[in-house]
């Protein structure tokens, strides 16, 4: 497969959306010959904070000395960091060499007159042999959607299964409640495995404890960090036996997604495996997670953030307050039309001097940048549209210029636009006054 087949036959999977259900990954698992069995896995479910805590874990492992992949979604600013070993994210030619491997599968499955899996679920194939392939120790891997009937979770063996934080999202496939999100997400316990949680919601953790029973598995808590310093350039806050760690993270919620990861890491020594705490204290001192409250530029202050639903938007607006309160602020938002975008603009839109919202490009669910403007005017009359990415990005700087760049640009929605933003916005193309 070229290059160029490559990308035409993403684009086309793609299109053909998703499928909740395990019966094709098990397909493709059994074709493979089940590599997920020679990893020793932890799995990662939640709402908000899953891809913090996975890279933390990942880190704190690499530190240890352990070769580990991370297979993550959605990719920010490059496809290929959804497959990454070691911080190194899988190479455009063995991309093309395990696509066409999955795809000759995929042949054979639907010549078998089943459906074709879905591009998740390739992706997800892809992954397991690419980490087994490349003799991985570890593979943390993050959940796409839910838990139980994820792409992810067509697989029995597990060291950890470990969650953010549980919230209201994707309602229309998991449930409107905290009990029947938190119950489908618990679907990744299972027997032999430990469960690892930040401190959740009472419902949510009712549902987390009572599968981590039904399956025999041992439940453990992340501990509250405590004397937190926050600066821009890092956190420091410690937790019980550490003192003073520090992680270079933005964001007011990256104290305790650390703390989840160094619970996971204590308890992976319970099990057997060699991890110092001094590779526990590097892990999350090194861990950089792109996209997450993310300082793009300093002159003016720019940020991005992919908080994309009411959980998020709340500690985007905890963050701001923590970092920015001191500075008038200009918004770029674009967010998909499947969201709670209205909970997020009531939540964040009230604190801005202006906003500008975009219609995210590529990407069908997109919800049109009018749309999103009119639902900001219950909140706040000081909004525009842009007819581009970029476009947003000249007016914000042109309007920071105007307040001699004392003021902070925060771009914030779906994930979707914010790897093209930053991308121009550090090209130095964009316009400095």
């Amino acid at each position: 497969m070229t290059e160029r087949e490559l990308w035409d036959y993403i684009e086309t999977m793609g299109e053909k959306g998703s499928v909740y259900g395990l019966e094709n990954m098990h397909r493709l698992l059994d074709k493979e010959g089940h590599p997920e069995k020679k990893l020793h896995i932890i799995h990662i479910a939640g709402t908000n904070g899953k891809g913090s805590t996975a890279i933390y874990i990942a880190s704190i492992l690499k530190n240890a000395g352990f070769k580990t992949g991370v297979y993550s979604s959605p990719a920010v600013f490059d496809y290929r960091e959804k497959i990454a070993v070691n911080g190194k994210n899988i190479s455009v030619k063995s991309l093309c060499e395990y696509m066409d491997y999955v795809k000759g599968i995929c042949d054979e499955i639907v010549s078998d007159g089943f459906s074709s899996p879905t591009l998740f679920e390739i992706e997800t194939a892809i992954a397991y042999k690419y980490f087994a392939d490349k003799e991985c120790d570890f593979a943390v891997i993050e959940c796409g959607c839910g838990g139980r009937d994820d792409a992810t979770n067509a697989i029995e063996n597990k060291e950890l299964a470990v969650f953010a934080k549980i919230s209201l999202d994707h309602m229309k496939l998991l449930g409107d409640t905290i009990e029947k999100i938190a119950k489908a997400k618990s679907g990744i316990i299972k027997k032999g495995c430990s469960v690892v949680t930040i401190p959740q919601d009472e419902k949510a953790y009712k549902e987390l404890k009572k599968a981590a029973d039904e399956n025999g598995c041992d439940i453990h808590t992340g501990d509250e960090p405590l004397k937190i310093k926050t600066a821009f350039t890092k956190t420091v806050f410690d937790l019980p036996g550490y003192e003073k760690l520090e992680t270079s993270m933005l964001g007011t919620y990256q104290p305790l997604n650390a703390s989840v990861a160094v619970k996971a890491a204590l308890v992976l020594r319970e099990r057997g495996f060699k991890i110092s705490d001094a590779a526990i204290r590097k892990g999350i001192a090194s861990a950089v997670n792109p996209g997450r409250f993310e300082v793009i530029g300093k002159n003016p202050l720019f940020i991005i953030d992919g908080a994309h639903n009411e959980d998020a938007a709340k500690v985007l607006a905890e963050s701001m307050d923590k970092y920015l309160s001191d500075k008038p602020l200009i918004f770029i938002c674009g967010v998909l039309a499947d969201k709670a975008y209205d909970r997020v603009m009531e939540l964040t839109t009230k604190r801005a001097s202006f906003i500008i919202t975009v219609t995210p490009p590529d990407n069908k669910r997109a919800l049109d940048k009018q749309a999103l403007a009119d639902t900001i005017l219950k909140y706040n009359k000081n909004v525009t549209t842009a007819d581009s990415v970029e476009e947003a990005a000249e007016m914000a700087m042109l309007l920071a210029g105007q307040k001699q760049n004392k003021c902070a640009i925060v771009a914030y929605g779906s994930l979707s636009y914010l790897g093209r933003l930053k991308k121009y916005v550090t090209s130095g193309v964009c316009v400095r006054v």
